[in-house]
């Protein structure tokens, strides 16, 4: 979770090995069940991606091609990851379509994107992230693009499908109210780092860093204001090459003293799991 500019969809892209040209993981690991995917090679990345692990991005028509129906894509995906002939990939994707509550698969199976609606479009999307049978479901604001009422559905039926089919998920947001209803654990992003690890609801009760501190005091401002007002954070996401030599958020924080100007914080325990701010261990934090 996180501001636009906070470094989650990127972290998303390279945990499947998909960053842009020019951009590489230069530390660290990306572990998945056991084994560090930063040191695979570009033909074992393939062998994880859908099969593995399911993506599923913020604009369902930007993932689409607009040239072939929509039910042949999920086929095609059915038949890149399983030894299938085109008969059973096509039975595999209407019931996929079926599992997505897609309305008249069968019709639905030869519509194009531009058919469909921005929801129809997020479904045929999940569709094709689960046809690889995959253990890991990342969905990176995968709402984003819809209507209110829409989400909802979209969340809905994400959180059915990761509890029929065992999925873990991994949820990209930049909302709390999003993030309290989906996730167990919370992770937040802030200039391109983790600033802030734990159980989501204990997180959001009592955040150890002003970040994720100012985050829900904005969320909840909007939930209660009567006048319009919302209390937003000052500021705006530093760059993190000009300012990685002290606390990132310093400029933005309540908190801010001369020593978050001088030095990087490092990572403290709280009571939910653990977050980068010098103030931790000094009872400053707190909603």
């Amino acid at each position: 979770m996180g501001e636009s500019g906070s470094g989650k969809s990127l972290t998303c892209m390279a945990l499947g090995g998909l960053l842009p040209r020019g951009l590489r993981v230069t530390g660290g690991e990306i572990v998945f069940d056991g084994g560090d995917l930063t040191r695979c090679t570009e033909r074992q990345l393939r062998a994880v991606r859908g099969s593995r692990i399911g993506f599923v991005f913020q604009d369902p028509s930007g993932a689409l091609d607009p040239l072939f129906p929509v039910g042949r894509q999920i086929a095609q995906v059915v038949r890149a990851h399983l030894d299938v002939s085109r008969a059973e990939a096509r039975r595999q994707a209407l019931r996929l379509m079926d599992e997505l509550e897609i309305p008249q698969a069968g019709s639905r199976y030869h519509a194009y994107p531009h058919e469909l609606s921005g929801g129809m479009k997020q479904r045929v999307c999940i569709a094709m992230a689960l046809a690889g049978g995959p253990d890991l479901l990342v969905a990176d604001e995968p709402t984003t693009a819809l209507d209110v009422t829409t989400e909802e559905a979209i969340l809905a039926l994400i959180r059915r499908l990761r509890a029929e089919r065992g999925l873990a998920l991994l949820l990209v947001t930049h909302s709390l109210p999003v993030a309290g209803a989906m996730a167990d654990r919370l992770c937040v992003m802030y200039a391109g780092e983790v600033v802030e690890t734990g159980v989501t609801r204990e997180c959001l009760e009592s955040p150890g860093h002003p970040y994720t501190e100012a985050l829900a005091r904005a969320a909840r401002s909007l939930e209660t204001s009567r006048d319009g007002y919302v209390s937003g954070i000052p500021g705006v996401v530093p760059s993190r090459v000009l300012r990685a030599d002290r606390c990132l958020f310093e400029a933005r924080c309540d908190y801010s003293t001369a020593e978050c100007a001088r030095q990087h914080p490092p990572a403290a325990p709280t009571a939910a799991g653990q977050a980068a701010c010098w103030h931790v261990d000094r009872g400053r934090v707190g909603v």
